[in-house]
């Protein structure tokens, strides 16, 4: 009877088990970081930037990245060395990517080496959720949604070259989406902050924006260059 007992035991937590693990496999992360870089502020450093074979790109903020996050302020990294970069899947995307996600590194690139390296440190993290071509279609759907240019310039903020609050960016970016950005700076090639790159924070789902559970670490000055592209 009590060997009975046990294997009814055994069998029990053989079957429970696996939706213990697949319960919590599913919560891998928490929120998104969408994250869009200025290229006049990545190109006007001491190390300068290549533009991609396709040529100069628009000067408009171009994607940086979909990043999955815990609330704590860590986040997941190369998740899955099984599901590699394949162009062939997002072959529809490419010319979007190219105008909205080009390389500025050197030396130049068609910009795939850029999208294979987010995939597989950022986009690995995410397939519990979105699969490889619904990431960068995600991507592309929120810079569209979110023109950070035309939330900027609309508040008279411009790329010319001269300096502005980080409070009036801010405002004018949760303006124009109803939710608050983390400003990240980088400093031009005389040591002057400027404006590089906006964080902006997305439902686990990659269905929409939300108030950021945590910002990044870091600070810009309470007046900051918007250079030129």
């Amino acid at each position: 009877m009590k060997l009975l007992h046990a294997s009814l035991c055994l069998i029990s937590l053989l079957i429970v088990l696996p939706s213990i693990f697949a319960a919590s496999s599913t919560k891998d992360f928490d929120f998104f970081y969408f994250v869009q870089q200025w290229p006049g502020s990545y190109c006007d450093t001491q190390k300068s930037c290549c533009y991609p074979t396709s040529g100069k790109p628009a000067a408009d903020f171009g994607i940086h990245g979909l990043w999955p996050n815990y609330k704590d302020g860590t986040y997941p990294s190369n998740c899955d060395a099984s599901k590699p970069f394949d162009s062939s899947t997002i072959s529809d995307l490419i010319s979007s990517m190219k105008r909205s996600w080009p390389t500025l590194a050197c030396p130049s690139g068609s910009g795939e080496a850029f999208w294979e390296h987010e995939w597989e440190k950022h986009g690995t993290c995410s397939q519990s959720v979105i699969n490889q071509h619904e990431y960068f279609q995600t991507s592309l759907k929120l810079k569209q949604e979110t023109d950070l240019l035309g939330a900027l310039t609309k508040a008279g903020i411009n790329p010319d070259g001269n300096t502005y609050s980080l409070e009036s960016i801010r405002d004018s970016i949760k303006e124009s989406t109803g939710f608050t950005p983390w400003i990240e700076c980088n400093r031009d090639g005389s040591g002057k902050s400027q404006l590089y790159q906006v964080y902006l924070c997305v439902d686990r789902s990659a269905s929409g924006l939300i108030e950021c559970p945590v910002f990044p670490r870091g600070k810009c000055g309470t007046e900051i260059e918007f250079p030129s592209f």
